[in-house]
């Protein structure tokens, strides 16, 4: 009974932490004089369990430990407002430029150069203020079902305020970062006046709801009841991968991915909490996850792009390659609200 009660209380211990590992401290002589914890603590919005696997070869390769909290981003802001000072989190992982943008603004991040991570992070998926630096990135495409609509005619997120689409078009709420992000890309590509035309002809174009998520959008393309809609990559390679279950995966196959060219770009970002404890162990993890065996890490399982190149899945793969357009994260950041606004107005709900 003993024997089974410590290895209950083993197995306990082991599952409330991602890793753990101790460095060995020697003294002036060289020897082991006792024995000491580095950890990094990741308020993460991230929802993937494979990043897992990630923090765990980190730690194996750092002897650095992970202590993990998992919630929607809006959810780790808003905790970190109200923990102030005293918040324990020393790295914030959140998807969406504005999001993590935001959170920047808000004096909830800490500004820090790395030679490393400006090696490996593009300028354009990294703070002006080095306040956070991209890890992988999604690509907003459109879907659409080849019985309903010309796919031909569907190049450019433009072309779905066709009138020729009227009733056709589905897509996710306004309070969707990924949807806001993509108004955000409109504005600064082509400017408020037309951005405004584009939302007035696009929303014209709905009949159904707007729909609470992507795989929603993508169900109701597949299923004919509506023509295209708009969503992040990887939830279409997903569906097609299983990982939803196999009626989802047979839905999947029937619609179309069609990127644009160039694509609007969006991504999940690291940075370093304003009252991190642990900044050089916090620095080093965002520089192992931005490298390309990190991001890629990262990216691969979850069916994200890596920050250079391209996932090699098959589910990805068969999608073609995509050109990132010049839109730069912090532009997306710091067009967020006027977007929100403009949606709003156009009946965006």
């Amino acid at each position: 009974m003993k024997l089974i009660k410590r290895l209950f209380t083993s197995v306990i211990a082991s599952s409330l932490l991602v890793s753990c590992s101790l460095n060995r401290v020697k003294d002036s002589d060289g020897e082991v004089s006792k024995d000491t914890e580095r950890e990094v603590r990741v308020y993460s919005g991230r929802h993937y369990n494979t990043d897992k696997q990630i923090y765990k070869e980190f730690a194996e390769e750092t002897g650095i430990k992970i202590r993990l909290i998992e919630a929607t981003g809006i959810s780790l802001v808003e905790r970190l407002k109200r923990e102030g000072a005293n918040s324990k989190a020393d790295v914030i992982l959140l998807v969406d430029a504005a999001r993590i943008s935001n959170a920047a603004k808000s004096g909830l991040l800490q500004s820090y150069r790395s030679s490393e991570l400006d090696k490996n992070v593009p300028i354009e998926y990294r703070d002006p203020q080095a306040r956070w630096y991209a890890l992988t990135r999604r690509v907003r495409v459109m879907v659409a079902n080849p019985k309903l609509v010309d796919i031909n005619s569907i190049k450019d997120y433009s072309d779905l305020a066709n009138p020729s689409l009227d009733g056709l078009v589905c897509v996710r709420k306004r309070n969707s970062p990924y949807n806001q992000s993509l108004v955000a890309n409109q504005l600064v590509n082509k400017g408020e006046a037309k951005t405004k035309e584009w939302l007035k002809g696009l929303i014209s174009n709905i009949d159904q709801p707007f729909f609470p998520g992507d795989i929603g959008v993508i169900r109701a393309v597949a299923q004919g009841k509506c023509g295209v809609g708009i969503v992040n990559h990887y939830y279409v390679s997903r569906m097609l991968a299983g990982v939803n279950g196999s009626k989802d995966k047979r839905l999947a196959a029937k619609v179309k991915v069609l990127t644009p060219n160039p694509a609007h770009v969006n991504v999940s970002a690291g940075g370093i909490a304003k009252y991190a404890e642990n900044k050089e162990e916090a620095i080093q993890l965002l520089e192992y996850l931005a490298s390309p065996t990190g991001s890629m890490g990262l990216a691969a399982p979850t069916f994200e792009h890596p920050l250079v190149g391209f996932n090699t899945t098959k589910e990805v793969k068969q999608f073609g390659e995509f050109t990132p357009d010049n839109v730069t994260i912090d532009q997306l950041g710091s067009n967020n609200k006027k977007a929100i606004d403009l949606m709003r107005k156009a009946g965006w709900d």
